[in-house]
């Protein structure tokens, strides 16, 4: 299946570049599964599919045993950026009472450098940890070398810290562009945007950050929050209950795509 093409204006002012939804990674993943299969004579697996499709997701053509499948689950992805923070030890706590899975993309100065057990913990219990830079500075305002240093520095910190690099990435401000792309297909990094958050940043009003969660819910999407802002985390155990209500179920970003591989270069975006 072709990749869908859109033009992201509204984080990046006039900047243009193609982005991949999750839906489409995944179906582009089990269709290349399937062609597989018939390509061999039927002998082929759905876990037999290889390389890269043209959705822009690597492709392993079947989920892990008990894995979620987001083709039948109302699937939707929780993430926090520019942890962790003074408030990351309650988050954790909801997280963990509520059996919630979610993608934290870490921010290093003042955050990583000074909360190093906490990077520790957030890597648990099933939750998956990005690059957020290392001083949030706007990456498309960088030269190429500038960008690597932001995002090798924090990959490399995460890494010494829990054993794992990170592989997913979300830009501060949610700007990129082709140059920031190709920084990032050479480091390993897929790029990960969002459809859905509560501006946490400019309020305190944890009713009103839940409202705006609630408003822009959607199946296969990705929910953006801070934890280090005040009102968030005592928005976040109603946010969990008032979805699960609605039918969802909690992914992270990788189980969202799967069994598409997040590509490295590629723009994920609901």
């Amino acid at each position: 299946m072709a990749a869908a093409v859109a033009l992201a204006l509204g984080l990046t002012g006039c900047t243009r570049y193609d982005t991949v939804s999750p839906k489409d990674a995944r179906d582009a993943a089990y269709a290349a599964a399937a062609d597989a299969g018939s390509s061999d004579g039927g002998q082929g697996t759905a876990g037999s599919g290889g390389g890269t499709g043209a959705a822009g997701g690597g492709h392993k053509g079947a989920l892990a045993p008990g894995a979620v499948d987001c083709r039948v689950a109302k699937c939707i992805a929780l993430t926090f950026d520019a942890g962790p923070s003074a408030n990351t030890p309650a988050l954790l706590k909801v997280l963990r009472e509520k059996k919630v899975r979610v993608t934290f993309f870490l921010l290093g100065h003042n955050h990583v450098d000074t909360y190093p057990d906490l990077v520790r913990q957030m890597g648990q219990g099933g939750n998956v940890l990005g690059n957020h830079t290392w001083t949030h500075r706007r990456l498309t305002d960088l030269d190429p070398a500038e960008i690597r240093s932001e995002l090798d520095r924090l990959d490399t910190a995460v890494e010494k810290l829990t054993g794992t690099r990170p592989t997913l990435m979300r830009p501060p401000q949610g700007r990129t562009s082709d140059k920031v792309s190709k920084v990032c297909r050479e480091l390993g990094l897929s790029e990960v945007l969002w459809n859905d958050t509560a501006s946490d940043y400019a309020t305190t009003d944890s009713a009103l950050i839940h409202r705006r969660i609630l408003k822009d819910a959607h199946r296969d999407g990705i929910i953006l929050l801070h934890d280090l802002y005040r009102g968030t985390v005592p928005a976040v155990p109603g946010i969990i209950d008032a979805l699960r209500a609605q039918g969802y179920t909690f992914v992270t970003v990788p189980e969202l795509l799967a069994p598409a591989t997040p590509e490295p270069g590629k723009v994920y975006r609901p």
